[in-house]
């Protein structure tokens, strides 16, 4: 994962307006690509040796109209007649030439290749790891669909064109500044009507290329927003079902598919006038060429072979010029979609991670205090009010308070899944911001609502709890009899008996072959596997059935034993067990005790507890 430097403890880390995903980068075309390069130097791999396999296939491209011009002028209208030899040489010689440039072109072409996939893959890897990295705030900035085009569909873009249209470009060039040399050679005047045609054309593509830039921007942003449009659709099927909203889905994702096609259509309207203008030239230097170079030849300033020579060329020059107003749009859709992985390269990583200058903390019982913490949301008031707290080692601690209280905040800030604006969060006497995130995370584990499954076996799902590398689950390795240990201890054999095939049951695409309860089963037993000191659960039986339920509070039973525990509850039975209660209210934490001290109080908390056994009963 990669690592950032430190940020001093006392800054201000929320998501802000400033780190939110942008849309694209704001660099320019030049600056994007080198930007590019940077971040993905393989691409660079042995690019001198692929140049000049590239110059000598390019070269090889100038040896038929040599050879045309040799072997009329020299060869069939020679002093003495027709000199067959002489034509036979220079045939088979141009065709020997031909063949080896082909070769260079096969190698030109494997190389690239190569070169380009590797570079473009670990371009994929450091921006998916660069969101990983960022916070869930920021994140959220982004639907998921457009932010994974951003490593898919995006980097796409820019495969076409590293491996066809940057060496194509620099070929084009290349073949352009040979032609020209050589028809200087044959005819000066009829060069100086070569470039007196295309000089224009020249002037004229540069505002149109930064048309081609911004149509092409658009439609990389638009086929993002399709993409998440998509697929929460697809994730959401079972609501939009549930709530007959398919025909309101559908107009939005019918918007979604036609604002992207609007934007094609628009972007591939001015690929076409920019094509079609330089065919349109091509033709028209081609037909001056004939005209002004017959005119040359009936006074005898040039050769019958010589033209025949500077026609063909005229051909080597103009081809590379349309080839390269189609490149230069493949570019522009391109550097759109660098942009956009740049911009994901590009913004700041909040929690940040202090690395191997970080403080690894000892394994053994948590403790944890909150010390003047506030926290606001972005662009929302503040919910956390300079809260002072403390959680003592092995204590179970129950959290309580109405919605929106600021009682999850506190779980995201002890756990560091968001570091507070002001004040610090201490394990052991030490901020969390000053922790190396491995350790972390060995001592501090979040067992949220509903942990995410993953589309695997049982088994695959219950390894995610293991620390480092595992083997495979499903074979009889150390890691199998630790999932079925953890599946003993926690008392739900019973439970993994009843399903199809045990702890290799697939439990679908987001666990959906199992119920709420399993699924909060499952978070239970990773929980477990990590061997955490500090836990932070947040409490989620209310939808669960009885039988489930009575599983639920066995294994927490069983994993709770002998740990720190802070737990975000939702129902007061929890509260009740607790050893300490923390009673949240708008932001303040305005009671703090046992059960039954709070209750005697007759303060906010007794209210509270009043209310839940009246609804109960």
């Amino acid at each position: 994962m990669t690592t950032t430097t430190a940020q001093d403890p006392g800054t201000t880390t929320r998501a802000t307006a400033d780190s939110r995903i942008a849309s694209a980068s704001s660099l320019g075309v030049l600056a994007t690509l080198r930007r590019g390069v940077q971040v993905s130097p393989q691409i660079l791999d042995g690019l001198w040796i692929t140049l000049g396999l590239a110059v000598a296939a390019a070269l090889g491209r100038v040896v038929v109209p040599v050879t045309v011009q040799q072997t009329i002028d020299t060869g069939i209208l020679a002093d003495g007649g027709p000199d067959t030899a002489r034509v036979g040489m220079l045939v088979g010689a141009a065709a020997a030439v031909l063949v080896v440039a082909g070769l260079c072109s096969a190698l030109v072409n494997v190389r690239l290749f190569r070169s380009t996939e590797a570079g473009l893959a670990h371009l994929r890897v450091r921006a998916f790891r660069h969101v990983h990295d960022l916070s869930v705030l920021t994140q959220n900035t982004e639907r998921r669909g457009s932010l994974v085009s951003r490593v898919t569909s995006d980097v796409d873009t820019i495969s076409l064109f590293v491996q066809w249209g940057g060496i194509m470009l620099l070929v084009s060039v290349l073949q352009i500044g040979v032609a020209t040399v050589l028809m200087a050679i044959y005819s000066w005047q009829l060069t100086l009507v070569v470039w007196a045609c295309f000089v224009p054309l020249f002037l004229v593509l540069r505002p149109a290329q930064r048309r081609v830039n911004d149509a092409y921007t658009t439609v990389r942003a638009r086929v993002g927003a399709m993409l998440g449009a998509i697929s929460e659709s697809v994730v959401g099927a079972e609501t939009i079902r549930a709530y007959g909203a398919g025909a309101r889905t559908a107009r939005r994702i019918d918007s979604a598919v036609d604002g992207t096609r609007r934007a094609m259509v628009r972007a591939q309207k001015l690929v076409a006038v920019v094509f079609s203008s330089g065919v349109l030239v091509a033709n028209l230097v081609l037909a001056v060429v004939v005209v002004v170079g017959s005119l040359l030849g009936v006074a005898g300033d040039i050769s019958v072979g010589r033209l025949l020579a500077f026609l063909f060329l005229v051909q080597l020059f103009t081809g590379p010029v349309q080839m390269a107003t189609e490149i230069l749009n493949e570019l522009q859709n391109a550097v759109a979609g660098w942009r956009r992985v740049l911009a994901v390269l590009e913004t700041p990583v909040e929690v940040v991670d202090p690395g191997e200058d970080g403080v690894t903390s000892p394994r053994g019982p948590a403790h944890v205090r909150l010390e003047g913490v506030r926290f606001a949301y972005p662009d929302g008031p503040e919910v956390l009010h300079g809260v002072d707290l403390d959680l003592p080692a092995r204590a179970s601690v129950a959290v309580v308070g109405a919605t929106g209280s600021g009682k999850t905040t506190i779980a995201k800030l002890v756990t560091r899944l968001m570091d507070p604006t002001a004040g610090r969060v201490l394990l052991d006497g030490v901020d969390l911001r000053e922790l190396r995130t491995a350790s972390l995370r060995e001592r501090v584990v979040l067992v949220p609502q509903e942990g995410f499954l993953f589309d695997g076996t049982l088994a695959d799902n219950v390894a995610y709890g293991l620390r480092g590398d595992v083997g495979d689950p499903a074979a009889g390795t150390p890691e199998r009899g630790q999932i079925e240990a953890a599946v003993e201890r926690l008392g739900l054999a019973d439970w993994v008996a009843d399903l199809p095939d045990g702890l290799d049951t697939e439990v679908g695409q987001r666990g959906e072959s199992l119920s709420a309860g399993e699924r909060q089963l499952v978070a239970l037993l990773r929980a477990y596997l990590a061997e955490a000191d500090l836990l932070v659960l947040d409490e989620a039986t209310s939808a669960v059935d009885p039988a489930t339920e009575v599983r639920i509070a066995r294994a927490l039973a069983s994993l709770t034993a002998g740990r720190s525990t802070l737990t975000i509850a939702h129902r007061l039975s929890t509260a009740e067990a607790a050893d300490l209660v923390v009673v949240v209210d708008a932001g303040h934490v305005v009671e703090l005790g046992h059960h039954d001290e709070l209750v005697r109080a007759g303060g906010v908390y007794a209210h509270m507890h009043d209310a839940w056994v009246s609804q109960t009963r």
